[in-house]
């Protein structure tokens, strides 16, 4: 994948991806962070006017991973289901069929705060879910970005995004991807999520993600 940008982390490389998804090449795995399904489905059901198709979006968006990338394993790293509004049918038919195309890969979820509201993705969608911390190689994968007194953290919930300033009053905020010392976060994956501004210091690194590339801040 030439838009895949190679960094190093805890003596392993990773593949940071404008899709805003990482891929760790001597496991296969993708990992993927607050994906939110269902997030627009659960904003309807409380009569508030918001985009739709958004499930289908981010499908879209992990089926070209997967047709591009060699996988063994997919990992959400938290917060798969958005609320229990994403319990609407058009949603669940959606990852039902989603996961059919995908039947033999093994996906996991580490559960985050919003699959404790929603409830775990549905059994017959076939994911095993987990506590955090999930650790594999030098890594605790988590949803939290609590530090562990052993292994590198990779997490998610914080939805980083980092503002460029142009010039005069303009500025753009992209989401982000933060390497620090001992914790790192992954952007947030879903079509149809926030962002929390993050800052850079000597301790982290920062790579922002838009226009199908992505781009180390210095």
């Amino acid at each position: 994948m030439n838009a895949a940008y190679p960094v190093r982390l805890a003596g392993e490389e990773l593949w940071l991806l404008p899709e805003k998804a990482l891929y760790w090449p001597a496991q296969e795995a993708l990992l993927i962070a607050d994906v939110h399904f269902g997030k627009a489905a659960a904003y309807r059901s409380l009569g508030q006017p918001v985009p739709q198709g958004t499930t289908a979006s981010n499908i879209a968006v992990i089926d070209r991973l997967l047709a591009v990338l060699p996988c063994r394993q997919l990992i959400f790293l938290g917060d798969f289901l958005h609320g229990p509004g994403s319990h609407a049918v058009g949603t669940l038919n959606a990852l039902a069929q989603w996961r059919e195309r995908h039947a033999d890969l093994p996906m996991t979820l580490i559960r985050g705060n919003h699959d404790k509201r929603a409830g775990d993705p549905p059994a017959s969608l076939n994911i095993r879910v987990v506590p955090e911390p999930l650790l594999l190689g030098p890594f605790a994968l988590q949803h939290q970005p609590d530090p562990h007194p052993e292994r590198h953290v990779l997490a998610g919930h914080v939805h980083p995004v980092y503002r460029l300033f142009g010039k005069g009053r303009q500025s753009l905020r992209l989401a982000c991807f933060r390497l620090g010392e001992r914790i790192s976060l992954l952007p947030a994956f879903g079509a149809f999520t926030g962002g929390y501004p993050v800052e850079k210091d000597e301790q982290c690194r920062i790579f922002v993600t838009g226009d199908n590339e992505i781009w180390p801040i210095n």
